[in-house]
C-alpha cells in the first residue's frame, strides 16, 4: 500500500493559481522546501522554509491544505508525496519559483 500511495499522482497547482490564493489574503500554508541558503536568497513573502530533508518531521493540523514550493517543482513534488503518505492534504506548486512571476522577498 505504501508504494501505491507514493507513486500515485500528486495534486498540483500552478504558480498563477497560488498567486490568486495569496492575493485573497485568506490564510493558507505554503512551505518552501529548498535549503535555507536558497530560501534566504529569494522567496515568496510570508512563506515558511521547511527543507525537504526535514519534511518527514513536519507536524501540524491535517485539516487544511499545504502548498509546497521549490525551485523547479521537483523537490516540492517529492515533499508533497511524503506528506500525503502521512495524511496531509499536500499540493505541489508546479514549476516552482522558476515559474513564479510575482513579488519575491530577499533577505539581507
Amino acid at each position: 500500500m505504501f508504494f501505491t500511495n507514493f507513486f500515485s499522482k500528486t495534486p498540483t497547482i500552478t504558480t498563477d493559481k497560488l498567486a490568486e490564493l495569496l492575493a485573497k489574503k485568506t490564510p493558507i500554508t505554503v512551505l518552501d522546501v529548498r535549503t535555507p541558503p536558497e530560501f534566504h536568497t529569494a522567496h515568496l513573502p510570508n512563506v515558511r522554509n521547511y527543507p525537504l530533508v526535514q519534511i518527514d518531521s513536519y507536524s501540524n493540523s491535517k485539516k487544511n491544505r499545504i502548498y509546497l514550493i521549490s525551485q523547479s517543482g521537483k523537490r516540492s513534488e517529492e515533499a508533497a508525496k511524503i506528506l500525503r503518505n502521512k495524511g496531509y492534504k499536500a499540493i505541489n506548486v508546479k514549476g516552482g519559483l522558476d515559474s513564479w512571476t510575482g513579488k519575491l522577498e530577499y533577505d539581507k
